[in-house]
């Protein structure tokens, strides 16, 4: 380690690092955010250059702060977009001034310079391209943060699509987070400006989510999954995966010669009803969510493809993908029951069940503000509710009453406004929740199936059996860590700290008290016995005894007038 890397406690195990390190923050000192650099000890690896400001400067300075962060994002390059998409909907952690900014962010990668993909191909699945492919587009029909896409012809005359994942993107992202944990651990230590936006815990939910979507087995798996679900439904349509040419790092799959679901015009040519595809479009997205537990976490008009031939919705790239457990989606159902029948209590009861971390601070306050938002949307014209901007005010209630949900709930508040927006292109008097009624009428009738009943009262009677039968083995286990001294208990006292104080101002007191009674007594007894030396006849000892008790009792009568209790 450097001694300038000793300084900062920042580590850079190679000069790729330290260059992008360098290179981070004259983007930084160009769009600037010196501030930032100037009030950590950072700045003094910076070169001096670096922190002068660039020509643009004084033009780019014009800009608010959240429109330069997006900026900075877009320079940086694919994995700091990604960042910046990830937490686009994220206002429990982000104000929504950055999240409007951050919204903006696109995935504008330039293609592969002398990119070869058939050796790449033939390095990645150990085969002979002649063998399984007739020919393989050397341009790519797209190019993303993470991967490009190259359009193929298999021999026996199928079309498909390759997603091969960009050379040495792995390193490049493992590179940028370490960069990213090192920063965001300083930065948390020495800018305040910085740690109120959580930057360790921004980073380390943005590593989860990167390196799920770097595994290409995982979006393979999730197409089996999602192709599974809807086994026997006619009004989707799922692409084939050719696994066997298909690993981590290249997906190959049926290309489909869709039309997407905002080319309107296209549409009507084809003579397809957009309506009718804006309701059946997201009453599927709605399975998705409410019956599945599994749905597109990225559903925006791109990745939704109508079939030309048959009219049925093709949703493609499964690499984001949402997943409710079963227990939060019974939950989640119960939230929108609750939402219809005004039951602000019963909503923040299960707002607690699901969200993963709660700081309520004022319970009164946060039912008023709910009821304020379900008030707002039952008196408004079923026409005018817009799901963005409901979600957007529940989020912001979330956020001031620190409440933290999980983070595949923020995907799925993103996608219903996304899907929701698609409904609008497709239909301008579209509205979510006339789909939406239909399953919470659903719920409502399955909610008090006699079956349903049946089968939650068979549960906890199974769970009640087993804590019977568990409970001599478990008792046993106490007992033997108690004797083993195993067993140990935290007891948390609210308002500790006050209470010693109290304990320790009485006990002081009461010590001084005991003082000025045996001062008081001594200097009595001395001045009976008439003990010399003597002033004017008066015991010399006794009178200073005296003087003192009554300077110690003064002292105590003003601390406790001051105390007010007396």
């Amino acid at each position: 380690m450097t001694s300038l890397e000793k300084m900062i406690g920042l580590k850079f195990p190679n000069k790729k690092e330290l260059k992008r390190f360098n290179a981070l923050f004259g983007i930084l000192a160009k769009y600037g955010f010196e501030d930032i650099v100037a009030n950590s000890h950072i700045q003094k690896i910076i070169p001096n250059t670096y922190l002068k400001k660039h020509p643009e400067t004084n033009q780019i300075l014009s800009f608010n702060r959240f429109e330069r962060i997006r900026m900075v994002l877009e320079e940086l390059g694919p994995t700091y977009v990604k960042l910046g998409q990830i937490f686009s909907n994220r206002e429990d952690l982000l104000p929504s001034e950055l999240i409007k900014e951050l919204e903006k962010l696109q995935d504008q990668v330039p293609v592969i310079e002398n990119f070869d993909v058939t050796a790449t191909i033939e390095e990645e699945l150990g085969i002979v391209i002649s063998d399984y492919f007739a020919n393989i587009d050397s341009e790519p029909l797209a190019a993303a943060s993470i991967a490009q896409v190259h359009k193929a012809k298999l021999r026996n005359g199928k079309v498909v699509i390759l997603k091969i994942q960009r050379p040495d993107i792995e390193e490049t992202i493992e590179a940028d987070i370490r960069i990213m944990k090192q920063l965001a651990k300083s930065l948390h230590k020495h800018s305040k400006q910085v740690k109120a936006f959580q930057p360790m815990r921004i980073v380390a939910a943005f590593e989860q989510s990167i390196r799920e979507e770097l595994q290409f087995t995982r979006e393979i798996n999730n197409i089996k999954r999602f192709t599974k679900n809807f086994e026997g439904n006619t009004e989707i349509y799922i692409p084939k995966v050719y696994e066997e040419l298909s690993n981590n790092h290249i997906i190959c799959m049926e290309f489909i010669d869709g039309i997407k679901v905002s080319e309107i015009e296209t549409l009507t040519i084809q003579n397809i009803n957009s309506r009718e595809v804006a309701k059946t479009g997201v009453d599927l997205y709605l399975k998705q969510i409410l019956e599945h537990g599994f749905f597109h976490a990225d559903p925006h008009p791109g990745n939704i493809l109508v079939m030309p031939d048959t009219g049925k919705i093709c949703f493609i790239d499964f690499g984001m993908m949402g997943t409710i457990m079963p227990n939060d989606k019974d939950l989640l159902e119960e939230l929108l029951l609750y939402f219809m029948n005004k039951n602000v209590k019963k909503i923040i009861i299960v707002l607690e069940k699901i969200s993963i971390k709660t700081s309520i601070s004022d319970y009164k306050k946060l039912e008023y503000e709910l009821y304020e938002l379900i008030e707002g949307i039952i008196n408004t014209a079923i026409d005018d509710i817009r799901m963005d901007t409901v979600l957007s005010r529940f989020k912001n209630i979330l956020y001031k009453n620190e409440i933290i949900l999980p983070h595949y709930s923020y995907m799925l508040m993103r996608a219903l406004v996304i899907i929701e927006g698609v409904g609008l292109k497709l239909d301008p008097k579209f509205n979510i929740t006339d789909n939406l009624s239909r399953y919470i009428s659903a719920f409502t009738f399955n909610r008090y199936h006699p079956k349903r009943i049946l089968k939650k009262n068979l549960a906890r009677f199974r769970d009640i059996s087993e804590l019977i039968d568990n409970f001599p083995e478990d008792m046993n286990t106490i007992l033997r860590k108690i004797k083993e001294g195993k067993l140990m208990m935290v007891h948390e006292h609210k308002g500790i700290d006050q209470f010693q104080k109290n304990i320790k101002k009485a006990t002081n007191r009461l010590v001084f008290a005991v003082i000025i009674a045996a001062l008081s007594i001594g200097s009595s007894l001395l001045i009976i016995a008439d003990m010399p030396p003597k002033l004017g006849g008066v015991p010399i000892l006794g009178a200073i005894g005296f003087v003192l008790s009554a300077i110690f009792g003064f002292i105590i009568l003003v601390s406790i007038i001051r105390d007010r209790e007396l």
